[in-house]
């Protein structure tokens, strides 16, 4: 079940070592982004995947088509000379705190545009990864999302949405209002507490604790989605799967860098179901996978194989 995720990558830099950029005498280069990450975790799954996404005509744009394909992922980088690859900055001003700015606006990825979805074949594939950060990202970017979806429709795909919401990119209101015109279409939803709290309409007028997060799977579940994940960090998460409710408790670990692990436990979850697993080991695959992604200081480089897989696993309760 070939995947196509659509989205920005962008160069990344990470400063070496504990404290702010302003001070730290090193970085490195690396790259990141949300719907690259998942591709790359899907890859390293053997799950074929295609990316599909702007960059600069520039070194942080071939940079990130190189490491894209380097990884097994079918890449279709539309070269944008009017525009350049976005940056992120990666620094840890303390142990277990990681503070990250972007450089984005006017960049390659925000000017995404519907028609760069005509190099695209959505026959040959099974699965349309999407999220919350290229809603975000423009209105033409936003336009691109939904176009995909009503191609994806077309052609009989199952549509994948994270939220991912980004506070830096817009408000909690217009998030709101056009994860709630998607929503209908999607088939596999993943989201935060919060972020299910949000979608919901929970978040400006109940106490946090007022609906467990089982009820917000379920709740999110009504609005469309049949298969709908909530994760909730170091305690683990919740899943509403065709009416049935499923927990499943996290991987005990001490993380170094927690960016990305939403996108490895969206490739571990979908990879899981593109081979034919029931949902408890879905579950268990996308833990496994989201806990491996904490280890490593990259957005994407602690992507689980196979082999990392059958170390370990964790317990999933169903009722």
């Amino acid at each position: 079940m070939r995947v196509l995720t659509i989205g920005e990558s962008m160069g990344l830099i990470r400063g070496e070592g504990i404290g702010g950029l302003e001070r730290l005498a090193t970085a490195s280069i690396d790259t990141g982004g949300a719907e690259g990450n998942t591709a790359v975790g899907l890859a390293r799954l053997e799950v074929p995947v295609t990316w599909l996404g702007r960059v600069g005509d520039d070194a942080l744009g071939r940079r990130v088509t190189a490491e894209l394909r380097s990884e097994g992922v079918d890449t279709i980088a539309v070269i944008d000379a009017a525009a350049p690859t976005g940056l992120m900055l990666k620094s840890t001003p303390r142990a277990g705190v990681t503070v990250v700015d972007y450089y984005r606006a006017g960049s390659a990825g925000s000017r995404l545009s519907p028609a760069d979805l005509d190099r695209v074949d959505f026959s040959r594939y099974g699965v349309l990864h999407i999220t919350g950060i290229t809603l975000a990202l423009s209105a033409s970017a936003r336009a691109t999302v939904f176009e995909a979806v009503t191609r994806a429709r077309t052609q009989g795909l199952l549509v994948s949405f994270a939220v991912n919401h980004r506070t830096k990119l817009w408000s909690r209101a217009e998030a709101r209002t056009f994860c709630a015109q998607i929503l209908p279409q999607i088939d596999i939803l993943f989201a935060s507490d919060d972020e299910a709290s949000l979608l919901v309409g929970t978040a400006d007028h109940l106490q946090p604790d007022d609906l467990q997060p089982a009820d917000l799977a379920a709740a999110l579940s009504a609005l469309g989605p049949r298969e709908t994940i909530v994760t909730l960090g170091g305690r683990g998460s919740v899943a509403a799967i065709d009416g049935v409710r499923h927990r499943v408790a996290a991987e005990p670990i001490t993380p170094v860098d927690t960016v990305g692990a939403g996108d490895a436990f969206a490739a571990g979850y979908l990879a899981a179901r593109a081979s034919g697993e029931p949902v408890a080991e879905r579950l268990h695959v996308a833990t496994r996978c989201g806990a491996l992604a904490c280890l490593h200081p990259s957005d994407w480089q602690g992507a689980a194989r196979p082999s990392d897989l059958r170390s370990h696993s964790v317990d999933t309760v169903v009722r």
